[in-house]
């Protein structure tokens, strides 16, 4: 049965969305304030990384010991303006809890099933559309400074090898005739078989959209005021009246769901990137330098560095430390590294204490579908998040259980 929906938000989990259930023979109309692909929305200028091995949580045992060196550290990936650490508390304490072992198992388990078809989920979306041309099929290399550090991490791979990841190990004279460019300190690489990554992410997102477009879909320039069953009213009172409502609208989903009766304890965490014009070198696929926790990806419009952490909500400018902190580090990793020009962006991951997002139909608001909260893995998941919501608008029976996902699990 053909119904009329209204989808909220056109980052990478919107556009995905809105065009599965155009596909399932829906009127759907595609709602945001800026452009699909727009720089400001968090989907431009991630890593690129369909990143199907990025099981284990950010917040994992011994965490909480190591977290003041780090901010007190100008060369750790972890920022914080502490102005904020007041508002930051109540998603930081949950947040810290669910890095106990047992707990932070079960995520791991939770994650894993979102991402384990990433890239098979972006091919069946793309396919035969012109967003196909960006995606890259290709090895996820995780860069150490030596073995005895690859071995300090045994417990991520642990939990890798526990779902199914295997991966290849690369050191001394092979790692370098694999990447003559690294610098010796350098000298032990993990490679993860069957990943992908987009070569531009913001243009991608683009091209999903104008595929939503040219099949019917519609899509409107418009700030949203409200939403609630039945209905999304559009700054300056238009209604949009709709059997179903998807909300995605990453950070700024958090006001909207309360509105619905939900609590949500959503965080921004601010992600940087650095975009090297022009650059003398690259690898042959991702790689995350461990020891400064960021990505380095070969792209279309040259070399990015995305990764870095700042806590600082959503109202105050960009910080120049975490981009001078992506510059530094990529010296380390490439000495002789050069590059015409640079480009730095900043944005908001949208995150839940328990590092997965909200996923499902509304039980406090008929009609209305809430999937946000993707943290660090809003482009890994965006097509698989999108086609289970046109299940659930549909009334099919999802191939997993949601039970971890419920969008009512932080109301008490």
């Amino acid at each position: 049965m053909s119904m009329r929906v209204v989808v909220v938000g056109a980052g990478i989990t919107g556009v995905c969305a809105a065009e599965w259930l155009r596909r399932d023979g829906h009127a759907v109309t595609l709602v945001d304030r800026v452009p699909p692909g727009d720089r400001g929305q968090a989907s431009f200028g991630n890593a690129g990384l369909l990143a199907r091995c990025s099981v284990v949580p950010v917040s994992v045992p011994g965490l909480l010991a190591k977290a003041p060196g780090m901010l007190l550290d100008p060369d750790s990936p972890l920022f914080l303006r502490w102005s904020y650490l007041p508002r930051l508390l109540p998603w930081l304490v949950p947040f810290l809890r669910n890095g106990r072992r047992e707990r932070m198992e079960t995520i791991v388990g939770d994650i894993a099933a979102l991402t384990n078809d990433s890239v098979e989920q972006h091919e069946a979306l793309a396919a035969g559309t012109p967003a196909a041309r960006f995606i890259r099929r290709g090895e996820y290399g995780f860069l150490y400074p030596d073995r005895a550090a690859f071995e300090a991490d045994a417990m991520s791979y642990a939990l890798k090898r526990a779902h199914g990841f295997t991966w290849e190990e690369h050191e001394g004279a092979a790692l370098q005739a694999r990447d003559p460019g690294l610098q010796p300190g350098h000298g032990f690489l993990a490679t993860f078989p069957d990943h992908g990554w987009i070569t531009a992410p913001g243009p991608y997102v683009a091209a999903l959209a104008e595929t939503f477009r040219a099949g019917g879909g519609v899509v409107r320039a418009a700030e949203v005021a409200d939403v609630k069953p039945g209905t999304v009213t559009l700054a300056g009172g238009e209604e949009l009246q709709a059997e179903r409502i998807v909300l995605s609208a990453g950070i700024w989903s958090r006001r909207f769901a309360e509105g619905l009766g939900y609590t949500v304890p959503l965080e921004a965490e601010r992600g940087y990137h650095l975009m090297l014009r022009g650059a003398s070198h690259a690898p042959s696929h991702p790689c995350m330098v461990t020891a400064g926790k960021f990505v380095v990806t070969p792209m279309e419009a040259g070399l990015r560095l995305a990764g870095v952490v700042e806590f600082g909500g959503t109202a105050a400018p960009p910080s120049a430390a975490p981009v001078d902190l992506l510059r530094r580090q990529v010296r380390k990793v490439y000495p002789g590294l050069t590059w015409e020009e640079e480009e730095s962006w900043m944005g908001f991951r949208p995150s839940l204490p328990d590092s997965v997002p909200m996923l499902g139909e509304s039980p406090r608001a008929p009609g209305v579908i809430l999937a946000f909260g993707s943290q660090h893995l809003g482009l890994t998941i965006g097509p698989r998040l999108g086609r289970m919501v046109a299940d659930l608008a549909a009334g099919r029976r999802a191939n997993l259980d949601l039970t971890p996902y419920a969008v009512d699990r932080f109301n008490a």
